[in-house]
């Protein structure tokens, strides 16, 4: 399996040993890993760190260049919100571990020149069908959904 996703599911087992939602992603710029992070909404109480958010936010300032050859990997297919972020900063290919249990904007993030690679890798799927399962109303909050 691809090394950089073995590190977003590290990111995202530790986010769900610290009690919060089993996604995680790393940033790539030519093949060293600039950023991680892991879902930390419950951990912080916040309403932004999805595991994508947390990641760019760890990866620190970066010139607007070093964005436009960047990867951005990550366990679960992006939200709107952190699709928002690719976007933004003109991150022009995203890794995703699955898309099975969540399926974010990827038609429209494809319709603006990014590249997607769907892995649906078993262990990313397992991470959140079994989260979902045991906790669902955290699973809504975390998309939006009510219960």
């Amino acid at each position: 399996m691809d090394p950089y996703i073995q590190e977003a599911i590290q990111e995202a087992r530790k986010g769900l040993q610290e009690g919060g939602v089993p996604i995680g992603a790393v940033l790539v710029i030519d093949g060293k890993i600039v950023g991680r992070g892991h879902n930390r909404r419950v951990q912080k109480g916040s309403a932004i760190l999805h595991a994508e958010m947390d990641c760019l936010e760890n990866a620190g300032r970066l010139k607007p260049a070093a964005y436009r050859t960047a990867t951005l990997y990550s366990t679960l297919s992006p939200c709107d919100m952190c699709g928002g972020a690719v976007l933004l900063y003109k991150i022009p290919r995203v890794v995703v571990g699955e898309n099975r249990t969540f399926q974010g904007p990827e038609d429209y993030l494809r319709s603006r020149g990014v590249e997607l690679e769907i892995l649906n890798a078993p262990e990313c799927i397992q991470l959140m069908e079994s989260f979902i399962r045991k906790h669902p109303g955290l699973w809504n909050e975390d998309i939006g959904e009510t219960e």
